[in-house]
């Protein structure tokens, strides 16, 4: 098994998180990862994005050309990356911050979610990253949600886990709002 991510959107959305918590998780359940961000100079609003890949064998190289999952959290990374999706491929997106392009493909699967809305009723926007971690959980079972879980004791910083709870709740919703 080797499943490769693509997660891209704007600086401050927690893209490089949610690559970490992913990658973490993958150790902690016994499997290889690589983690590759990359991000623009801005601190916040520029461009942010990594690839993740998830394997029970060797991983050669960090680099992912065509991946076969695509995490996009806004209009531009929509627009940009999902032609570059592998055919039969997945496309999650945030459908608060984008609509599906007008190049959509049949050979690649679509999946909306409201992932600011979800995490506005779990009571943060920033909880939208992990929304779209759960529910890419939900369609790309690489591992298990309880692994990301315990993974966000080692990602998240000491003055951030008082939040652990609330990016639990966040990673349910967003995995139940993918199997419903």
């Amino acid at each position: 098994m080797t499943e490769d991510v693509f997660m891209a959107g704007f600086g401050g959305q927690g893209i490089l998180l949610i690559g970490n918590l992913l990658g973490q998780a993958a150790v902690i359940a016994g499997l290889n990862a690589s983690f590759f961000p990359a991000y623009g100079p801005e601190k916040r609003g520029g461009a942010a994005m990594c690839s993740v890949i998830v394997s029970d064998r060797e991983i050669a190289s960090p680099v992912v050309g065509q991946p076969s999952t695509g995490l996009l959290l806004n209009q531009q990374s929509l627009d940009k990356y999902y032609a570059q999706l592998r055919s039969g491929g997945l496309c999650i997106y945030n459908s608060c911050l984008a609509e599906a392009c007008s190049c959509q493909r049949e050979d690649v699967s679509l999946l909306a979610i409201p992932a600011n809305k979800i995490a506005m009723e779990v009571g943060n926007v920033k909880l939208a990253n992990m929304v779209m971690i759960g529910a890419l959980l939900a369609r790309r079972p690489m591992v298990s949600l309880d692994k990301v879980k315990e993974a966000l004791e080692i990602v998240l910083p000491e003055r951030n886990r008082r939040f652990i709870p609330a990016n639990r709740e966040a990673l349910d919703r967003g995995y139940a709002f993918a199997t419903s």
